[in-house]
């Protein structure tokens, strides 16, 4: 049987601030794919073409991206 190899004390888990990186980074995700969908909806809806639609669209999706992104963020930060 193999010898187990010695302990490395400088390896541990993520930090808590690493937590919340990831977490923003999923809430930034979704966030933006969601101010995609309802964003250009209603873009759409309102009748908006070219550009226009892109740019609301756009700021639907960073609007909506950091909104959930900085949730997502405190929630893991109150999980820490």
């Amino acid at each position: 049987m193999p010898a187990m190899p010695p302990a490395s004390y400088g390896q541990g888990g993520p930090t808590c601030f690493d937590k919340m990186k990831m977490g923003f980074t999923i809430g930034f995700c979704v966030g933006m794919a969601s101010g995609a969908l309802f964003g250009g909806f209603s873009a759409l809806r309102y009748g908006f073409r070219g550009r226009e639609l892109v740019t609301s669209v756009g700021k639907m999706m960073v609007q909506g991206g950091g909104t959930f992104g900085t949730f997502m963020a405190i929630g893991t930060g109150i999980r820490c």
